[in-house]
C-alpha cells in the first residue's frame, strides 16, 4: 500500500508540475509562427526614416514604429531631452535642457526593454569587491514593449508611440510638491491630442520631437497671458538617442580648487577618505599638429548665431564669443572657437543637436536674459553639444518679471533658483540668472548715465560691454565652467577704474561671476562698466581642462597637479553657487557673493548707496515725458532701490563672515582653511548699515517721488490689489533682508563658533550695535514709520531667539544676548516716556508691552 501511495503522490506532483509549466510558460513570439507578420507588412504605407535608429511613421494616422537592430542590443546609448517650446509656469521654456543619461536596450523573451544605467559608482575589476558591483544598486527599466514583428531575429519592431508619446523616457510634467498651495500646474496627459511634431534620424543620432498636450478641464489658475487656455496646454519636447562617441577622449579629473560641471563617481573599492573619480565636462579638442606649442584643433567648437538675432548686435556677439580664443591659447589651441551666422535660407533648425546655436527669443515672461547649458557623455564628461539662449528683454527698457512692490521686485532675482525644483531640494546645474541680473544692471546703468551726465558714446560703449559680458558668461558655461561667485574682488575701489590694469587682466577675475556693474560716482573717472575678456581664472581653468594630455599617466598626473598648484594666486580665487551667500544664512564667505565688486566690498557698497541717493532726486526729471504716464519713472525707482537693497545685503554678509580657502596640505602659498573676517571690518559694515539703512534719514532721498510712483493701468489689473505705492512695505523688505541674515541662527551660531579660531566680534556686541543703530538716534523725539517698523522687526526677532518657538535653533550665547538686549531696549523705552508725537508714543508703548509679555511670562 505504501508503494502504491508513493507512486500516486509522485504521479500527482508530476501532473501538477506539467500543468503549472504549461500555464506559466511564456507565449511564443507570434512573429515566429508560420505566416506571422513581417516588419515590411507591418509598416506598409509608412514613411521610412533611416539613421542610428530607423523609424517608420504612418502617413495617414501619424503613429510610428521603432526598429531595433540585433547589434544594438546590450549596447549603451546616450539619451538627451530638452524643451523645444513651453510655458514658464509649467516649468518649461525654449531650450530648457532636461534629462541626460546613459541607457541600454535589451531583449527579454519577446519584449524590448530600455534600461537606464547608473553611472555613479566605480568598481575596480581587479578587486574581489568587483563581484558585488550590482549589490543594492537598483536598475531602472523605463520601458518594456512587445515585439510586434521581426525579420530573421536580426531586426525587431516595436511601437514608437509607447516609447515617445508617453512620459516613460523622461518626466515632462514637473513633480507636484504636496502642500505647496495654489499654483498653476499641468493637467493630465491627453494621449489622443499628443502627437509627433518631427522625426529626424541621422548616422549618429535620432531625434523625435513630440507635442505633449495636457488637459485640465477644471483649471482654477489661468497661468498668465502666455497660457492661451489653462484647460489645454502644449509642451513641445525633443527626445534624442545618440551613439556613444568612439574616439580617444580622455576624461579629466575634477578638483575642489577649480569649478567645472562634472559627473560624480564614487570609487567603491577605494580606502581613501575622498573616494571620488569625478570627471569634468569638456569638449574633445585635439591638435592638428601635436608637436606645435600652438595649433589649430582638428575640429573647432563651432557656434552659429541664429537668424532670429537682431542684426545690429550680430557682430558684437561674434566678437564677444571669439574672445574665448584668448583662453584657449593658454591651453595650446589657436582658433578653438569659430562663429558663423545661420543663413536665412538654412534648411536646418536651430533645435537640431548637431549645431551649437546662439539663439534669441522674446518671451512674455522670460525666465532669464541668458542661459548656456550643454549635454555630455555621462561616462566620460565629454561635451557633445550646447546652446546659448538669449532673451530680448535683456536689451529692453522693461522690468523682467515685473512686480512693483513685492519682495521679488526688491530681490531682483537674488533667489536664483525658484519654483518646485528648489522647493524639492533639486539643484538645476544649468540654472543661470546672469542675463536677468545684467538686464537690471542695464537699467541701473542707464539711470546713472543719465543722472551723471554721460554722453551718447558712453551709452553705446555701456551697451556693447553688457552684451560682451553676457555672451562671455553664457559661453563659459557651454565650455564646462560653473559659476565663480568669488571672482569680483581682485581690485580695490581705488584701482577698479584704471583701464590700463582692468583691460590687460580683466575687471574681475572671471566672467563666471555675477558682478555689480561698475559705476564711478565721479563720471569723469569712469572705467569699464563690465569686463570684456576672460579673466585670469578663466584662462587658468581652460588651461587645466583643455591642455592636451600626456601619454604617461604619472607625468600627466604631475602636470595637472602643477597647474592646480597655482590656485593660491589671489587672481585665481574660486567659489561657486553652493558657497555663495545670496540668501540669508547661506554660505559663510562674504567674498562669495553675487552682485558685489571690488576687494573692499563694504567701502564700495557704501559709496554706491550714497551715489544712488544722489541720483534718486534726479529721476523725475530724467524719466518723465510729456504726454506719457509714470511707468518709466516707477521702473527707474524700483531699479535704484533694488540696487540699494543689494548693496546693504552685501555689507551684511561680512558680519559673522568667515573667509574660506581651498588648498591641499603642503601646497605652496596655502592659507588656513577658515579665517574669521577681522572684527574691525565687521564693525565697519555694521556702522555703514546703521548709517545707510537704519538711520532716521536713510530713505529721505526718495520722499519727493512717492506720489508719482504710478503703475500703468491696463484693463482690470488693479482688481485684486490696490494701486497705491506700497513704499512702507518695500522699505520693510529691504531692511528685513539684512536683519534676517545678521540674526539668522546660522550666522549667530557661527559667530560663537568662530570665536574658537580668531573671531573677536561677539554676538552680544552685534546685538548691542544693532540696538544702538535702531533706537538711539530718535529716543528724545519722534520715530518715523520706517524706523518704527525696523524697531518692531528687531524686537520680534530677539523674542524669537530668546523665548520663541525657534529658540532651540540658537545656542545658549545667542539666547542670552537676545534676552539681555530686550531688557536694555525695554529700559530705553521706559526712559523715553511720552516724548515724540502720538504715533511714536503708541509705538513705544506697544513695544514695551510686547517685550514684557514675552519675557515676563517665561
Amino acid at each position: 500500500m505504501r508503494n502504491l501511495s508513493a507512486i500516486a503522490v509522485a504521479a500527482f506532483l508530476l501532473l501538477s508540475c506539467n500543468q503549472k509549466k504549461a500555464t506559466t510558460q511564456k507565449k511564443p513570439d507570434p512573429s515566429s509562427k508560420k505566416g506571422a507578420p513581417t516588419i515590411a507588412s507591418k509598416v506598409k504605407g509608412c514613411k521610412k526614416i533611416p539613421g542610428l535608429f530607423t523609424l517608420y511613421q504612418d502617413t495617414a494616422k501619424g503613429n510610428a514604429y521603432l526598429v531595433i537592430n540585433k547589434n544594438q542590443l546590450d549596447q549603451e546609448f546616450i539619451y538627451f531631452a530638452y524643451t523645444e517650446n513651453g510655458v514658464i509656469q509649467a516649468g518649461h521654456h525654449r531650450g530648457s535642457y532636461r534629462d541626460n543619461q546613459i541607457f541600454r536596450i535589451r531583449k527579454r523573451y519577446d519584449d524590448i526593454e530600455f534600461v537606464k544605467e547608473n553611472t555613479s559608482f566605480y568598481f575596480d575589476s581587479s578587486s574581489a569587491l568587483y563581484r558585488s558591483k550590482d549589490a543594492n544598486i537598483s536598475e531602472s527599466i523605463l520601458i518594456s514593449e512587445d515585439i510586434i514583428a521581426r525579420d530573421r531575429d536580426s531586426l525587431f519592431l516595436i511601437s514608437a508611440d509607447k516609447v515617445f508619446l508617453s512620459e516613460a523616457l523622461s518626466r515632462v510634467k514637473p513633480p507636484q510638491l504636496p502642500g505647496a498651495g495654489l499654483h498653476f500646474s499641468l493637467g493630465g496627459l491627453n494621449p489622443k491630442k499628443t502627437r509627433y511634431s518631427a522625426i529626424r534620424s541621422y548616422k549618429t543620432n535620432t531625434d523625435v520631437v513630440v507635442e505633449y498636450v495636457y488637459d485640465n478641464p477644471n483649471a482654477f489658475i489661468s497661468g498668465g497671458q502666455e497660457v492661451t487656455d489653462p484647460r489645454s496646454v502644449s509642451i513641445k519636447y525633443q527626445h534624442s538617442f545618440m551613439a556613444v562617441p568612439e574616439n580617444n577622449f580622455v576624461p579629466r579629473k575634477d578638483d575642489p580648487r577649480i569649478g567645472f560641471f562634472n559627473e560624480q563617481v564614487n570609487d567603491m573599492t577605494s580606502y581613501s577618505a575622498t573616494p571620488y573619480r569625478d570627471v569634468i565636462h569638456r569638449w574633445n579638442l585635439v591638435k592638428k599638429n601635436p608637436d606645435q606649442a600652438l595649433s589649430e584643433p582638428v575640429k573647432p567648437i563651432t557656434w552659429w548665431i541664429e537668424n532670429t538675432t537682431p542684426v545690429k548686435y550680430r557682430e558684437t556677439i561674434r566678437k564677444a564669443a571669439l574672445k574665448w580664443n584668448i583662453a584657449f591659447e593658454k591651453a595650446g589651441f589657436k582658433n578653438a572657437i569659430e562663429v558663423k551666422i545661420q543663413p536665412d535660407t538654412a534648411e536646418w533648425d536651430a533645435g537640431d543637436i548637431e549645431y551649437n546655436v546662439l539663439r534669441w527669443t522674446s518671451s512674455p515672461n522670460p525666465p532669464f536674459g541668458g542661459y548656456g547649458p550643454s549635454f555630455v557623455n555621462p561616462r566620460t564628461g565629454e561635451i557633445l553639444g550646447a546652446d546659448i539662449m538669449l532673451e530680448f528683454v535683456f536689451l529692453t527698457n522693461r522690468l523682467n518679471q515685473f512686480d512693483a512692490f513685492t519682495t521679488a521686485g526688491i530681490n531682483g532675482f537674488d533667489n536664483g533658483e525658484e519654483g518646485e525644483e528648489a522647493q524639492l531640494g533639486i539643484h538645476n546645474p544649468h540654472q543661470c540668472a546672469i542675463g536677468a541680473h545684467i538686464q537690471h544692471n542695464t537699467q541701473l546703468g542707464m539711470a546713472a548715465i543719465k543722472s551723471l551726465g554721460h554722453n551718447d558714446p558712453i551709452r553705446e560703449e555701456f551697451i556693447e560691454q553688457a552684451i560682451h559680458y553676457l555672451i562671455l558668461h553664457e559661453m563659459g558655461h557651454t565650455l564646462g565652467l560653473m559659476h565663480n561667485m568669488k571672482a569680483s574682488n581682485i581690485w580695490l575701489p581705488s584701482e577698479i577704474d584704471n583701464t590700463d590694469k582692468t583691460r590687460e587682466i580683466g575687471l574681475i577675475g572671471s566672467v563666471m561671476d555675477y558682478p555689480a556693474i561698475n559705476i564711478n560716482p565721479q563720471h569723469k573717472n569712469q572705467g569699464d562698466f563690465y569686463t570684456t575678456r576672460p579673466g585670469p581664472y578663466d584662462l587658468w581653468a581652460i588651461e587645466y581642462a583643455y591642455s592636451p594630455s600626456l601619454d604617461d599617466p604619472a607625468k600627466e598626473e604631475a602636470r595637472l597637479n602643477s597647474i592646480l598648484a597655482r590656485s593660491t594666486d589671489p587672481l585665481l580665487t574660486f567659489g561657486n553657487d553652493a558657497d555663495d551667500m545670496r540668501a540669508p544664512g547661506k554660505g559663510i564667505d562674504p567674498r562669495v557673493m553675487i552682485f558685489d565688486i571690488s576687494g573692499d566690498a563694504v567701502t564700495y557698497s557704501a559709496e554706491r548707496i550714497r551715489m544712488l541717493n544722489a541720483i534718486i532726486p534726479k529721476l523725475q526729471d530724467e524719466y518723465t515725458t510729456e504726454g506719457e504716464g509714470y511707468q518709466e519713472l516707477l521702473q527707474a525707482y524700483l531699479t535704484v532701490s533694488t540696487e540699494i537693497s543689494r548693496a546693504t545685503s552685501i555689507m551684511s554678509r561680512y558680519i559673522g563672515g568667515v573667509y574660506v580657502e581651498r588648498s591641499v596640505v603642503g601646497q605652496e602659498g596655502a592659507k588656513t582653511p577658515y579665517t574669521p573676517v577681522p572684527a574691525d571690518y565687521q564693525k565697519k559694515a555694521m556702522r555703514e548699515l546703521n548709517a545707510l539703512l537704519f538711520a532716521p534719514d536713510a530713505f529721505d532721498a526718495s520722499e519727493g517721488l512717492y506720489k508719482y510712483l504710478q503703475k500703468q493701468r491696463r484693463g482690470f489689473n488693479f482688481f485684486v490689489n490696490t494701486e497705491d505705492p506700497k513704499v512702507y512695505e518695500r522699505v520693510e523688505n529691504i531692511q528685513a533682508q539684512v536683519l534676517s541674515h545678521i540674526l539668522h541662527f546660522n550666522t549667530l551660531n557661527r559667530v560663537t563658533n568662530s570665536e574658537l579660531y580668531g573671531n573677536t566680534y561677539s554676538v552680544a556686541e552685534i546685538m548691542k550695535d544693532l540696538e544702538t543703530g535702531l533706537f538711539d538716534a530718535d529716543m528724545n523725539g519722534s520715530v518715523n514709520t520706517f524706523r518704527m517698523n525696523s524697531q518692531k522687526m528687531y524686537v520680534e526677532a530677539l523674542i524669537a531667539i530668546s523665548t520663541g518657538k525657534i529658540k532651540d535653533r540658537y545656542n545658549t550665547i545667542s539666547q542670552a544676548a537676545a534676552y539681555s538686549t530686550l531688557r536694555s531696549i525695554q529700559a530705553k523705552l521706559k526712559a523715553a516716556g511720552n516724548r515724540g508725537n502720538l504715533n511714536t508714543q503708541a509705538h513705544r508703548a506697544y513695544l514695551y508691552y510686547t517685550i514684557g509679555m514675552a519675557l515676563d511670562k517665561n
